[in-house]
């Protein structure tokens, strides 16, 4: 808004070609064609010497307001000034209460509010000024200032801009004019004032202040209109304004001429006396010229330095520096990144992260970047940025903030992102050689107790079971003896690769010792002889895969491993108690031959070995085909039997007849459970078909167990459906009975597995309910036909009121669900009698009926 004006770029009017040039343009206009109703513009004033002023019979005066009245006698215009504050007169001009605005700084924000011309009326900019003790050498000098500015400039938007993206605290002290402005100054209220140089030199002089060098804010000067008005009256001024420029002869340079003299208020008397002020003021304004043009150099020369030392500084720091505007296109980079890209400058600006960076990363940066443009939220991450071709991959920590306008709107962001690659991959390594060994890449001895100790932790709070499997080579002394030391590290190599194949995210796996290797198992349930079973079956797979033949530098050898367990409930809670135990348990693998593995208690140690001999003569039953199927019926209300279930039994010739609750176990520990299932459903679809010829058994349904194990089975379905058509039965008189485990892992694929099944006509009824995990938002989901109460609520139904409770509900939502629900375990007729009072529509038990071979049902039904 306010500023310096350019020097006198035109020579002194010729007096006789200039009255010649008046009097043709006076006569075109006075002839009768033209005549016509004169234009009355309301001309808003402001107090802005020497470019915009009103004189002493408030008329419009300066060097704009002289240039519109030279227009005006030419067009036949009437100039009214009306007299307003700057902030005033741009809010009049806005509403169209006053016609014609002049000295107004082009900026967008006003470009939208009013008319403007094409041609600049003047050229103008900024200074800063203080006291004489002031040192201000640049914008930064700002800090904790009182800073005075005419309301409303664009001095004030641009310095506001300037000072919020420095974060500068500076105290605004806005003033209705530009005297009292400077007047603040003086007055103490305030510390710097901005102005355009031309009037501030003057009231600085005036004021006894001092001039900064700080010059800023370059711009056009423009007369405006209200919007979408005087469109006639803006083309004539640049059409005056382009023809003047051109001349040196013409009244624009004449207004200028007599606006860039020193004023005085003596007349002089006598002619001789106006000749010496004249010359005088010749003088001294060529002297003033010269000195202001030694003084533009020297801030120019300043104000290069300044730019210079700040873009050596930025192109300096070891980082990235930038802004974007908010479509994301770079305005600025610093020289860092210009080598990142290994692009010009010049090459960058305007282009958008796209054409830098792959898609992952500009996603990344984009999120971030709305974030600051969009909501103005200051931002620090640690990201991973690629770049395009995928040649080159770093890790830093950006900052971003946002940058303002003088209204508070944002219009870019300025980030500083600092390369951490370095320094990240230093942390790695250090936290590499601390808790990992640099031969094998396992967790060493460290970090193995720190977990070890923080599982035994949450053992003791969850009430979970778990156990550690010392792992130690069997012969190694041996073989580095004979084969050297690199032979025994490829071995341990190997041997680190094998262990941890196949493992989970509860397991740990590291080395202990030299040839010693420890895996700790998390989470094994509450059961000890779940957890015991499942802890054996892992150190059979270890000491397995430890015993396949390994080739080291090209020979052949054989090796095998002896193995410790300890139970976490061994040791109550103490990591060293855990390790010894492991080792005793270890000594007695390494005495019983090796190769081997024991537990280190005893009881334990003879239930596995009974477990052991167990899984084999299972195995062997299995292949022998010494297993049976017994049935025992299920019945409707009205005693009426409806359907079988198929219950697995075994008699073995040396052990005699072994509980479901012994082998069931053995099979899902030792994997036998998946072919012992599939004996079952052969068996089962057999019996069915068998049934096809019977007039009593003919219409009964079926009901076959299936493990979770067997379920997930990749090849289940095909089995089914194998066994369906090798037997020719009708599906629907077959039924599988799932549990409520099978909802825990994988939902999606039990239902869909469920789904196929279904679609065959096979039923499922869902087994134990009430003692699992089912979530009533599951079992509307699941095509099931029929809910089996649990034995454990019918056992003490009579006795214990939350059982009848309990079984009331699941009655209940049965019905809701239309689903049958039918009660096992029933074994009184007092039982019998007090489901039916609650609902139920089924029942099986001993009071029933107990398991029995086919042929007994053959002849009893």
């Amino acid at each position: 808004m306010n500023s310096t004006l350019p020097h006198n770029q035109g020579t002194l009017r010729k007096p006789v070609r200039m009255a010649l040039w008046q009097v043709l343009i006076g006569c075109i206009f006075a002839s009768p064609g033209f005549a016509s109703e004169p234009l009355t513009l309301n001309v808003g004033v402001y107090s802005n010497p020497p470019k915009i002023f009103a004189d002493d019979q408030g008329r419009v005066s300066g060097i704009l307001g002289d240039l519109l009245s030279e227009v005006a006698a030419r067009e036949g215009w009437q100039l009214k000034a009306v007299q307003c504050q700057w902030d005033q007169c741009l809010q009049w001009v806005e509403q169209g209460e006053i016609d014609i605005l002049p000295d107004v700084a082009w900026t967008e924000d006003r470009a939208d509010k009013m008319a403007f011309h094409q041609v600049p009326a003047l050229m103008s900019w900024s200074q800063l000024y203080g006291k004489k003790d002031l040192k201000l050498a640049s914008l930064l000098d700002l800090q904790d200032k009182r800073l005075a500015v005419l309301q409303g400039s664009v001095q004030q938007s641009y310095l506001e801009n300037l000072v919020s993206s420095f974060e500068l605290r500076v105290t605004w002290v806005p003033q209705q004019n530009i005297v009292q402005s400077f007047k603040a100054i003086s007055e103490g209220r305030a510390d710097v004032v901005a102005s355009n140089q031309y009037v501030g030199e003057q009231l600085a002089s005036k004021l006894n202040l001092s001039t900064s060098p700080v010059m800023f804010l370059p711009n056009k000067l423009f007369y405006v209109a209200p919007p979408r008005q005087h469109a006639s009256v803006l083309t004539t001024l640049d059409r005056y304004l382009q023809n003047w420029k051109q001349d040196p002869d013409s009244p624009y340079f004449s207004v200028l001429e007599k606006w860039s003299l020193p004023q005085t208020n003596i007349v002089p008397v006598f002619v001789w006396w106006l000749m010496a002020a004249l010359i005088l003021g010749l003088l001294l304004a060529l002297l003033i010229g010269q000195l202001l043009r030694r003084r533009i150099a020297r801030i120019g020369d300043h104000l290069r330095a300044s730019e210079a030392r700040l873009t050596t500084i930025l192109d300096s720091v070891d980082a990235f520096v930038f802004i974007k505007d908010k479509q994301r296109r770079y305005q600025y980079v610093n020289q860092k990144i210009c080598d990142l890209f290994g692009l010009k400058e010049e090459q960058i600006i305007g282009q958008t992260d796209e054409l830098f960076f792959d898609a992952q990363t500009c996603e990344m940066l984009r999120d971030v970047d709305n974030r600051v443009l969009e909501s103005g939220e200051r931002v620090t991450t640690e990201e991973t940025d690629t770049l395009a071709d995928g040649t080159s991959e770093m890790t830093c920590v950006s900052v971003k903030l946002p940058l303002r306008d003088a209204k508070g709107k944002i219009y870019a962001l300025c980030g500083i992102a600092t390369d951490i690659s370095e320094y990240r991959q230093a942390q790695q390594e250090l936290h590499q050689l601390a808790y990992f060994d640099p031969l094998t890449e396992l967790p060493n001895r460290r970090l193995l107790l720190d977990r070890l100790h923080q599982a035994l932790m949450h053992a003791k709070n969850s009430g979970s079971e778990g156990a550690i499997l010392l792992i130690d080579l069997d012969n190694f002394k041996t073989l580095n003896d004979t084969q050297g030391h690199a032979a025994g590290d490829l071995l341990l190599k190997q041997v680190a690769q094998r262990l941890g194949e196949g493992l989970h995210g509860k397991e740990t796996l590291g080395r202990l010792s030299a040839d010693e290797f420890l895996l700790v198992l998390e989470g094994l349930g509450k059961n000890m002889d779940s957890a015991v079973n499942f802890a054996t079956s892992q150190a059979r797979v270890l000491l397995n895969k430890v015993s396949q033949p390994y080739e080291l530098n090209g020979v052949p050898f054989s090796g095998s491993a002896s193995i410790g367990v300890v139970m976490f409930s061994d040791a109550n809670g103490s990591v060293e108690t855990l390790l010894k135990e492991a080792d005793l348990a270890l000594c007695d693998a390494k005495d019983a031959g090796r190769n081997t593995m024991r537990f280190y208690n005893p009881v334990m140690q003879t239930k596995v070995n009974h477990q052991s001999q167990m899984e084999a003569a299972l195995r062997k039953a299995l292949e022998e085909g010494n297993l049976q199927l017994h049935l025992q019926p299920q019945l409707d209300e009205g005693h009426q039997v409806f359907a079988m279930e198929a219950l697995l039994r075994w008699q073995d010739p040396d052990m005699g007849w072994i509980s479901p609750a012994d082998f069931i176990p053995v099979a899902e520990a030792s994997g036998q459970i998946v072919p012992l299932g599939e004996w079952v459903m052969l068996q089962a679809c057999r019996l069915l078909a068998g049934w096809q010829q019977n007039k009593a058994m003919a219409d009964l349904t079926l009901a076959v167990n299936i493990s979770a194990r067997q379920f997930y089975h990749p090849h289940f379905v095909e089995h089914v459906e194998y066994c369906i058509t090798q037997t020719g039965i009708e599906p629907r008189y077959l039924e599988l009975e799932i549990t409520e485990s099978l909802l825990i892992d994988d939902l999606e694929n039990t239902i869909n597995k469920m789904n196929l099944l279904r679609g065959m006509g096979i039923s499922f009824s869902l087994d134990d309910f009430g003692t699992g995990y089912a979530s009533l938002g599951y079992l509307k989901r699941l095509p099931l036909s029929q809910l089996k109460i649990d034995q454990t609520f019918v056992r003490d139904l009579l006795s214990d009121p939350n059982d009848e409770a309990i079984v009331s509900t699941i009655v209940a939502l049965g019905k809701s669900l239309d689903l049958k629900v039918i009660a096992e375990g029933v074994e009184t007729p007092e039982q019998a009698q007090r489901l039916k009072e609650l609902g139920c529509q089924a029942f099986q038990g001993y009071y029933f009926g107990r398991p029995a071979p086919e042929a007994h049902w053959l002849t009893s039904l």
